[in-house]
């Protein structure tokens, strides 16, 4: 078998039906590529609304848990995958039609660890408008490098989206590769890690995803638990510094990403909690969660780093009073 399509389905009864007819558009053979559908426990009807769906395609399988997280339910599809490759569309976006197909192809002919490809960023009524209308892929354009190019070159640390890469399957045995569980934002170790350990890949200009923005995104509400996932992630990728035979080049761009990280964890802790009990909290989880952070590239990050390891309250609270400040003066 070609290809895996693991989805996991959580909620999103508004969606999952348009993302699973998505995958029957992209004109390969229903023989050669097998839809996982890991159903996480949803508290709706996602699963009643594709019920007909599965119903008419052999090559559908369901796998039904207790709600463990988009982690869990990812790892537990990649587990029972036959493909050659795996894909990991998010069960509220839509893949472009006949875009997999290229993909595919290139896939396994090349026999790379990673493939990614394009994406369009869209809400609702924009998704609505674009189905409506015939979409001109690009002239195809093929990129292949080693594992360390796509590292240094390639990877956006805000972007670290799973969903636009094939992954070879053995890539991912091998290097004994998963999501870290319990956590949101689990993306961003999982390609790290992914882009490091690869050997060869390819990047293509060809449009696969259409990724949905809509107010219920994961990524969008702001709260407690989203500081603790997103810490936990950041941490869980510091410890990928431990690779045996990292290249310098590489450790410096992963602690340069993990820095960048980390200072959006600031700016959100400054930005959204009122409260310096709030502040105090986020710092206190920061220093037990990452006990080895310390950045040294430069005087500011171990200015920081002194003074989030030994007076982390004191840093958090001046740092948001001073920006009070600067916005009465301005």
């Amino acid at each position: 078998m070609d290809l895996s399509i693991i989805i996991p389905v959580y909620n999103v009864e508004r969606y999952i039906r348009a993302c699973l007819e998505s995958i029957f558009k992209q004109g390969l053979d229903n023989d050669c590529f097998e839809v996982i559908i890991v159903n996480d426990g949803t508290k709706d009807r996602s699963m009643e609304v594709i019920a007909d769906i599965i119903s008419q395609h052999d090559n559908i399988t369901v796998i039904n848990q207790e709600n463990q997280g988009l982690s869990v339910a990812r790892n537990n599809g990649m587990a029972v995958a036959k493909g050659k490759y795996i894909i990991m569309p998010d069960s509220d976006d839509l893949l472009i039609e006949k875009s997999l197909k290229p993909l595919l192809a290139k896939a396994l002919d090349t026999k790379v660890d990673l493939v990614l490809a394009d994406f369009l960023s869209k809400t609702d009524e924009e998704i609505d408008e674009f189905c409506r209308k015939d979409f001109q892929q690009p002239e195809l354009q093929v990129k292949e490098g080693t594992g360390e190019q796509l590292f240094l070159e390639e990877l956006n640390p805000y972007h670290c989206y799973v969903w636009r890469t094939l992954y070879r399957r053995d890539f991912i045995v091998k290097n004994h590769l998963y999501f870290y569980p319990g956590i949101r934002f689990q993306d961003v170790p999982f390609t790290h890690e992914c882009y490091i350990r690869a050997k060869r890949y390819l990047k293509t200009n060809v449009v696969l995803n259409l990724y949905r923005i809509w107010p219920g995104s994961s990524t969008k509400a702001f709260k407690v638990d989203n500081s603790r996932n997103f810490i936990t992630a950041i941490a869980q990728t510091w410890k990928l510094r431990q690779i045996e035979g990292i290249a310098p080049s590489v450790l410096y761009k992963l602690e340069e990403d993990v820095y960048t990280s980390f200072r959006l964890i600031i700016y959100d802790t400054l930005s959204f909690y009122k409260k310096a009990s709030e502040r105090n909290y986020v710092m206190d989880y920061l220093n037990d969660t990452f006990p080895t952070l310390n950045f040294t590239h430069r005087f500011q990050q171990r200015l920081i780093t002194f003074m989030v390891k030994r007076m982390p309250h004191l840093f958090i609270n001046l740092y948001y009073y001073y920006r009070q400040l600067m916005r009465k003066l301005h």
